[in-house]
């Protein structure tokens, strides 16, 4: 099981359901009312936050590579 798949069964079934809904109207550019900040020290590294949850992600020539989903914390912004 990788990091993502963990990350998600940790979170309730209803910030996993606001979870695939942002990266769904992500993915189909609709970014909109999107809470998205470039993180600093990275180029091509992002977070979107949705309530207490971030989604880091980064963009490498066209893709989206998740990085990490978690609760908001310490350590979040620590590790990916």
């Amino acid at each position: 099981m990788d990091r993502i798949q963990k990350a998600l069964q940790k979170l309730s079934d209803k910030e996993r359901e606001m979870v695939k809904k942002v990266l769904t109207s992500f993915q189909a550019h609709r970014t909109q009312g999107l809470d998205i900040a470039k993180l600093k020290g990275y180029s091509d590294v992002y977070r979107i936050r949705k309530g207490n949850v971030r989604i880091i992600f980064q963009m490498k020539d066209g893709a989206l590579y998740l990085l990490k989903i978690d609760r908001r914390s310490d350590t979040t912004y620590n590790e990916f």
